[in-house]
């Protein structure tokens, strides 16, 4: 089954799964590979929990068969959009041209999207 082309219907602990039977790894091996703890895997695989956007991008890095697209679809998430090195400085460049107030209000704003993000099917 090629993960890119079939339509997502299985869920993250679904994906964990055919993941670890894949590679060949264990809820331990898989939390070492990203950073994690076993029992925050677990979590997952138990679904009582969703990983953070972060730890999805850990486990594509950790286990490329599995995109980062994939993955956030099957966590019922929508992948963040890439940021290039130009865009980012495109970003600063606009954030720098703001006033001290203004880029305190951006910031607060820009906090609360991503901490709706981060919290987001937990």
């Amino acid at each position: 089954m090629d993960n890119e082309d079939a339509t997502p219907t299985e869920d993250l602990a679904q994906l964990l799964a055919r993941l670890k039977d894949e590679y060949g790894v264990n809820d331990s091996q898989i939390a070492a590979a990203i950073g994690a703890s076993v029992s925050t895997v677990n979590t997952w695989v138990h679904r009582k929990r969703q990983p953070r956007p972060d730890a999805l991008r850990a486990l594509a890095a950790a286990y490329p068969k599995f995109t980062e697209d994939r993955l956030f679809a099957a966590a019922g998430r929508k992948t963040p959009g890439p940021l290039s090195a130009t865009a980012e400085e495109r970003l600063l460049e606009l954030f720098r041209g703001l006033t001290a107030e203004q880029q305190e209000i951006k910031e607060l704003e820009l906090r609360a999207l991503n901490e709706h993000n981060r919290s987001a099917l937990s």
